[in-house]
C-alpha cells in the first residue's frame, strides 16, 4: 500500500512539473482565421453602413414630387453600374456558389454590388443592405481562405463564416446571424454544413464587436414594441393562427413577385432600362405613401408608434408588397428580409385593428416570423433574430409562428437554389 501511495505522489509531482498546455483548439491557427474573418467583415459592414447613412441623408432631402425623378435616376445609375461593371447577381447566386461551387464567392463582383446597392438602398428601394453585405463579407472569407491556402470544406466554412459576419452586423444577433447563414443554404442534406457553425459563431462575435465599435451600436431592441405579457397556453394557439395569416401573405408576396418577374422579362431590355422603370414605379408609390419608401429599418418604428387607421394600414400593406416585388424583379440590388418584417408589422397592426383584444406585440412578431420563414425557409434563425430585434424574450410563441410559416410554405421555394431537385440532379 505504501508503495502504491508513493507512486501516486510521484506521478502527481511529475504532472505538476510539466509545462501548462493550453487548449490547442482555442489557440489554433483556424480560430484566428475565423476571428480575423469576423473582424474584417465587421470593418467592411461598418464602413458600408456609414457610407449608406450619409448617402441616404443626402437623398432624403428630395421630398414630395421630387422623389419620383430621384428614384428613377438612381435606378438608372444602378443599372448602368451593373451593365458596365458586371452583374453581381442576387441571393440565389450566393446560395448556389456555396452549395455547388465549392463554397467560393467571387470578390470580383463586389464593386458592382456595393455601388449598385448604395443607389438602390439609399434612394428608397424596398430592399435592405443584407444581400450586399453578405456578398461582400462572404467573398472576403473566400479571398482570405485562398490566402491561407484552404481547400474543400475548410474554404466553404470560411466563406460561410464571412456570410455570418455580414448577417450579424446588420441584425446585431451573433447567434441568429450564424444560424441564418446556414439555414439560408437549406436542402435535404443541410446537415453537411454543421461543421461551419463554430466558424460562423466565432466570426459573428468578432464582427459584431467591430461593427459596434465603428457605429457605436448599443445593446437592446431595435424596434419599440410594447411589453408582451404571457396570458396562458392559448398564446401559442394565437401565435400559430397569426402565423397562418402571415404565411398566407407570404404566398401572396411570392405570387406577386412571379407576376412582376414575367412583366419585366417580357421583353429583353437592357438592365438599366428595367432599373429605370422600376425606379419610376417605386417613386410613384413612395410619393403617395412615403412610409413605404426605404427598407423599413426606421419605418417599422413609425408604424408601431403611429396611430394609423385600418384603411391606411391596408393600403400600406398592399403597396409595400408591390414595392418589394418591383424592387426585386426590376434589377435593383438588396435583400428582402427587413422589408418582409415591415409587411409583418403592418399585418399585425391590421389584425389588432380588427380585433382590439388581441395582444399587438404577439400579433406583430408572429406575422413577422411567419412571413419571413415562409419566404426564406429559415425558422430557427428567424426566431432568434426577431427575439433580438424586438426584445420579445418569449421565444416559444415566435417559434410556433416561424414553424407555421415554414411548414405551410410553397413546395417550390422562393429562393430557387434552395430546391432539393437541384441537389438530386
Amino acid at each position: 500500500m505504501k508503495i502504491n501511495r508513493r507512486r501516486r505522489i510521484i506521478r502527481t509531482f511529475n504532472l505538476l512539473d510539466q509545462p501548462m498546455r493550453f487548449n490547442p483548439f482555442v489557440f489554433s491557427r483556424t480560430f484566428f482565421m475565423w476571428a480575423f474573418t469576423g473582424l474584417v467583415g465587421g470593418i467592411i459592414a461598418g464602413g458600408y453602413w456609414i457610407v449608406l447613412e450619409h448617402f441616404t441623408e443626402f437623398l432624403a432631402h428630395f421630398q414630395g414630387w421630387q422623389v419620383i425623378p430621384t428614384m428613377a435616376i438612381c435606378g438608372l445609375l444602378a443599372g448602368l453600374v451593373i451593365h458596365f461593371i458586371g452583374d453581381p447577381g442576387e441571393i440565389h447566386l450566393i446560395v448556389n456558389n456555396i452549395r455547388f461551387n465549392k463554397g467560393k464567392l467571387e470578390p470580383k463582383n463586389n464593386p458592382s454590388m456595393i455601388l449598385s446597392s448604395l443607389f438602390c438602398v439609399a434612394s428608397g428601394g424596398s430592399l435592405g443592405p443584407e444581400a450586399p453585405l453578405v456578398q461582400v463579407t462572404g467573398s472576403t472569407g473566400t479571398w482570405l481562405g485562398k490566402i491561407f491556402r484552404l481547400k474543400g470544406e475548410e474554404l466553404r466554412s470560411l466563406s460561410i463564416a464571412g456570410m455570418a459576419s455580414g448577417f450579424t452586423a446588420l441584425f446585431g444577433a451573433p447567434l441568429g446571424g450564424s444560424l441564418f447563414s446556414l439555414e439560408i443554404l437549406h436542402h435535404k442534406h443541410a446537415v453537411e454544413y454543421y461543421k461551419a457553425i463554430i466558424p460562423a459563431l466565432v466570426a459573428s462575435c468578432f464582427s459584431y464587436l467591430m461593427f459596434a465599435l465603428i457605429i457605436h451600436l448599443g445593446i437592446g431592441a431595435t424596434w419599440d414594441l410594447k411589453a408582451y405579457h404571457y396570458t396562458g397556453v392559448y398564446d401559442f394557439l394565437y401565435a400559430t393562427l397569426f402565423g397562418a395569416v402571415g404565411t398566407f401573405f407570404g404566398w401572396i408576396f411570392i405570387f406577386v413577385v412571379k407576376f412582376f418577374k414575367k412583366v419585366f422579362e417580357y421583353r429583353k431590355f437592357p438592365i438599366y432600362i428595367k432599373t429605370l422603370a422600376g425606379g419610376l414605379l417605386l417613386g410613384i408609390i413612395a410619393y403617395n405613401f412615403p412610409i413605404t419608401r426605404y427598407f423599413g429599418h426606421n419605418e417599422i418604428n413609425q408604424l408601431i408608434g403611429g396611430n394609423f387607421g385600418l384603411n391606411f394600414l391596408i393600403l400600406v400593406l398592399v403597396f409595400k408588397i408591390l414595392a418589394i416585388a418591383i424592387t426585386v424583379t426590376s434589377g435593383w440590388r438588396g435583400g428582402f428580409i427587413i422589408p418582409l418584417f415591415f409587411v409583418g408589422t403592418t399585418l399585425g397592426l391590421i389584425i389588432h385593428n380588427l380585433f382590439p383584444s388581441v395582444d399587438t406585440t404577439l400579433a406583430i412578431v408572429s406575422c413577422m416570423a411567419a412571413i419571413n420563414a415562409c419566404v426564406t425557409r429559415t425558422p430557427m434563425s428567424t426566431t432568434i433574430i426577431l427575439g433580438t430585434l424586438t426584445g420579445f424574450t418569449y421565444f416559444v410563441p415566435i417559434l410556433f409562428a416561424s414553424l407555421t410559416g415554414y411548414f405551410l410554405a410553397p413546395r417550390i421555394p422562393f429562393i430557387g437554389s434552395q430546391s432539393e431537385k437541384l441537389v438530386e440532379e
